[in-house]
């Protein structure tokens, strides 16, 4: 819609540094934003090899990997691989990997660590990869950036990984999965209304605006609702609620991140505060709900198909 793309010209350059900071947090924590973004819909890699000289095509060793976020450990495991390291989280990681290293955030893994590791395949998400990619680079490690901002470029990359470590049947089994709970999902909207759905981003002391771009957006897209912000390129947009209000949206999902409890508070406090959101219509027929962070990542993770079912009971709560 016109209005956003005009409302967002006129922000200023420190509110875009905001913006900035906020969708790397959000990335760390589970691997989504734009920036860096292989806009092919697959992954990329650089073409460096790994320390030792050997890249992930050499079949005369065994491969050394190296997952930096939880969702692409998560995936490894899903896949019986082996880790060479894993990135250090707060969430609960596959116990396959309970001995493995860590090699730090997400955001800012630990170089050194890496290196240390002599991996042949670094895996990070390509909402990382601009800020990442240059420093791999720099010491000759083969990174690859997985892209997880929709659900179906998840599966590429599942089968990408599987095809590349011998584990093609796993990943067409995975995949298979998450194919039957897509159809299941599409059988049930039949013939339903579609909500007009807005979708809140946020960390500690502000949040963002979740356009059909996003992970969630996709998910939402998936299950039958439509994005009441339309027209947008990227993943997140600064908001204006007297906009939102006037898109008139049937259901609202405030997505909480990096310090959940923290950020649930956050908007109660500001659904609280500001009087306009009780003039928005999902709010006076109480079709307001939080997304769990476990089920609702800011890009994609083996969690989808739960999370599809729990989307389904909020965009369609008189079932």
């Amino acid at each position: 819609m016109k209005q956003y793309a005009a409302l967002a010209k006129g922000k200023s350059f420190c509110f875009y540094m905001l913006i900035g900071i906020m969708i790397l947090l959000l990335a760390g924590c589970s691997g989504g934003t734009e920036a860096g973004q292989n806009h092919s819909g697959g992954s990329t890699s650089t073409t460096a090899t790994d320390a030792t000289g050997k890249s992930s095509d050499d079949k005369t060793h065994a491969p050394r990997i190296v997952a930096t976020t939880v969702a692409i450990a998560e995936i490894t495991d899903a896949l019986g691989l082996d880790l060479a390291g894993k990135p250090t989280s707060t969430k609960a990681l596959p116990d396959r990997y309970k001995d493995v290293p860590d090699v730090g955030n997400p955001m800012s893994p630990d170089m050194e660590k890496v290196m240390s590791l002599k991996p042949t395949d670094v895996l990070s998400v390509t909402t990382l990869q601009y800020d990442l990619e240059p420093k791999f680079k720099d010491l000759n490690i083969n990174a690859e950036f997985l892209n997880f901002e929709s659900l179906a470029n998840m599966q590429k990359e599942i089968q990408k990984l599987g095809d590349r470590f011998d584990k093609a049947e796993k990943a067409k089994e995975m995949n298979g999965a998450l194919d039957v709970k897509v159809a299941e999902i599409q059988q049930k909207i039949q013939g339903k209304k579609s909500p007009k759905v807005l979708i809140l981003l946020g960390v500690p002391g502000s949040y963002l605006v979740a356009t059909e771009h996003s992970y969630i957006g996709d998910l939402v897209k998936i299950a039958g609702g439509t994005n009441v912000v339309q027209g947008e390129k990227v993943e997140f947009i600064a908001h204006n609620t007297e906009a939102l209000q006037q898109s008139n949206p049937d259901i609202i999902l405030r997505a909480a991140h990096g310090m959940p409890d923290e950020v649930v508070k956050m908007f109660d406090e500001e659904f609280k505060t500001n009087d306009i959101w009780k003039h928005f219509n999902a709010v006076k027929k109480g079709h307001v709900y939080d997304l769990p962070e476990p089920l609702f990542g800011t890009t994609g993770n083996l969690a989808a198909s739960s999370a599809l079912d729990e989307l389904m009971k909020m965009l369609y709560p008189s079932n």
